[in-house]
């Protein structure tokens, strides 16, 4: 059965180096991630041990370093790289990710500007019978 739990961060804040323009690359500028990972949190709830669970905290902190680093051009990879971070839990089944970008170089008066995207752990492989698997 799948986890219908989720984790979620809500305006975790970080400074990068990320954007098309060289500018955005060489001043920087403010980014606001939001990430909710889906999760069974049946087993912490049980134990009561935060070893059972996403430490979000740590999680937050990781975020922050992945904004931090390696500018891209566009907030899709940005986005993509930190969900294919969170995916590296093995207990983490979906991240959706929203990278927000509140200083982009648009010429029109506005809020915000987002990219969200969803990222789900692939199925295991199937075995097919009698293959792989010693009788």
């Amino acid at each position: 059965m799948d986890p219908v739990d989720e984790i979620t961060l809500t305006g975790v804040r970080a400074w990068g180096h990320h954007g098309v323009y060289d500018d955005e690359r060489a001043q920087g500028q403010e980014f606001v991630v939001d990430l909710t990972l889906r999760i069974d949190t049946a087993p912490a709830a049980a134990s009561d041990d935060v070893v059972d669970t996403v430490h979000y905290g740590e999680l937050a902190e990781r975020i922050v370093a992945l904004v931090g680093t390696d500018p891209v051009n566009l907030l899709e990879t940005l986005a993509a790289r930190i969900a294919d971070d969170a995916l590296t839990d093995p207990r983490v089944e979906q991240a959706v990710v929203s990278v927000h970008k509140p200083s982009a170089p648009i010429t029109v008066p506005f809020a915000d500007v987002s990219v969200t995207i969803r990222r789900t752990r692939p199925a295991p492989r199937a075995v097919p019978f009698g293959f792989g698997v010693a009788p």
